[in-house]
């Protein structure tokens, strides 16, 4: 692993697996996303992680016009690195997953590293009241439909936005086996260092949020990719803050974000990203670590600039 020095701060805004029954604090239409982005890159965020919501019911959105409303403010506003998904939901196509990422060939994509079932139909057992009709169905259908990341699926991406955009990657990790799966890709010449490898804990289908399997899975990249790599660890709900603490303290970067975790601590629900972005930098300062700059973090990962994503929209040459 590539020592983590200053430490990267992701967050992760909105996501597509919480609800808007779950937290009035969620962000859902393009001015709130916004609204949570340059809040959390003011915390401290050199990376936002974006998915998008259709504004009328917090229903997750592929649309690239969509995300128009979204990044264009961002970016106008704050130099922090964008990263689109191309996870977006279990339920669209690859083709709709990608649709954001190609429209805006970001400095940044997340990439799934390998097909699982990605279970959080547990979220009915605890909602009592549902805002909008589609919530319930959308949550309970994780339990009987796998999220599908076949290799030709990852290959699509890797040539669509890596060789053809300029678009880097977040890999994101849900088993060791993905590991491997990267490391196949990387024997090919598709996925290319530094690799920045973001291990994900406590996704029901996925690796445990265990410190052992923390340890583990930097072992295991420590094998495979050398000084190749920079890690990043998150874990989903109540695990987040002592995963980040984990990560930064073996010398990888964290991520945080109202996607993975709806709270700041104990019963208490988080009001805002940023809120979370404030907690963990105050953390990774008791540890002595320096906070990454948006330009540290282009540095450490070889990312293209924001200078090169294209925020105009491409228009249809007239006849």
């Amino acid at each position: 692993m590539i020592n983590a020095d200053p430490v990267i701060i992701s967050v992760a805004v909105t996501g597509s697996v919480h609800v808007p029954s779950q937290s009035d604090h969620l962000p859902i239409t393009p001015q709130e996303i916004v609204t949570e982005a340059l809040a959390a890159a003011e915390a401290g965020a050199a990376v936002i992680h974006l998915h998008a919501r259709h504004p009328e019911d917090g229903r997750p959105a592929f649309e690239p016009s969509v995300f128009e409303e979204i990044i264009p403010p961002i970016v106008a506003r704050s130099d922090a690195v964008i990263n689109i998904t191309t996870g977006g939901a279990s339920s669209m196509t690859i083709e709709e997953r990608l649709a954001a990422a190609t429209r805006f060939s970001p400095e940044l994509a997340s990439l799934n590293m390998g097909s699982m079932n990605f279970v959080y139909s547990g979220i009915a057992d605890r909602v009592t009241h549902w805002k909008h009709p589609w919530e319930e169905p959308y949550v309970q259908n994780t339990y009987r439909s796998p999220f599908i990341n076949s290799f030709e699926q990852i290959e699509y991406a890797l040539r669509e936005l890596g060789e053809r955009g300029g678009t880097r990657f977040e890999y994101e990790c849900y088993d060791i086996g993905h590991l491997y799966t990267l490391a196949h890709f990387a024997e090919r010449g598709l996925a290319k260092p530094p690799f920045l490898i973001q291990g994900v804990f406590g996704v029901l289908g996925g690796i445990g949020a265990d410190h052992a399997n923390l340890t583990h899975m930097v072992a295991i990249a420590d094998k495979l990719f050398g000084d190749d790599y920079h890690f990043s660890a998150f874990a989903a709900g109540r695990h987040q803050m002592q995963f980040c603490t984990h990560s930064a303290w073996l010398g990888g970067h964290v991520r945080v974000g109202l996607e993975d975790n709806l709270y700041i601590g104990k019963g208490a629900k988080a009001t805002s990203n940023a809120q979370q972005v404030r907690k963990v930098r105050d953390t990774l300062t008791d540890l002595g670590k320096q906070i990454a700059t948006p330009a540290d973090a282009r540095r450490m990962l070889a990312l293209k600039g924001a200078r090169n994503i294209t925020l105009q929209p491409i228009r249809e040459a007239s006849r």
